[in-house]
């Protein structure tokens, strides 16, 4: 496994337990939204880009892809919930289906934010499609409506999740033992 000298990292879901998830996650959300009008999959960046694309290019429905940045203010604890929008939509989803793709759920509170912002742009629907759930750390309860893998309380790396922006390539999902 590339990158560990430094942690180590314990396999939690391998590269072909998450693909054959998203493989099952696409078509529930294709059946789900088939003939339901026009979708919008809304990725949270950075941690959702692996995620958005491999279920995307499973899904066999028409669908718009676009993107929203978030970042914590600076020196505000992720605990707190205090967010900022750092790169905003570029589509209007006014009246569309809008599924939110997200990394990880843990606390609720970013993800709470979110769905806030984005009711007050009229869609038609709002939805939460979330690789990882960690309900142990929730503190706002958050409607999650798809969930690739519900994980313990545990610091995880790998598909696009990420330790000071290290590990994001790695194929798996592994536990974070003794971050430094």
């Amino acid at each position: 496994m590339k990158q560990e000298a430094d942690h180590h990292l314990e396999v939690l879901l391998t590269r072909d337990q998450i693909q054959a998830r998203v493989t099952q996650l696409a078509e529930e959300i294709t059946r789900d939204y088939s003939g339901a009008g026009e979708l919008v999959l809304v990725a949270v960046l950075r941690g959702s880009v692996y995620f958005a694309v491999d279920l995307s290019r499973r899904l066999n429905l028409p669908f718009i892809l676009d993107f929203i940045g978030i970042s914590s203010y600076a020196g505000a604890s992720p605990s707190r919930g205090i967010v900022r929008i750092t790169k905003d939509l570029e589509s209007n989803i006014v009246h569309k289906n809008v599924l939110l793709l997200e990394d990880i759920v843990d606390t609720g509170l970013t993800l709470n934010y979110l769905i806030q912002n984005l009711k007050t742009r009229n869609p038609s629907s709002l939805r939460v499609c979330a690789f990882l759930d960690m309900p142990a750390r929730r503190i706002v309860n958050i409607p999650v409506d798809y969930y690739g893998f519900s994980l313990p309380d545990l610091y995880v790396v790998g598909y696009g999740l990420d330790y000071h922006e290290r590990y994001r390539n790695l194929e798996v999902v592994a536990a974070l033992k003794d971050p430094k």
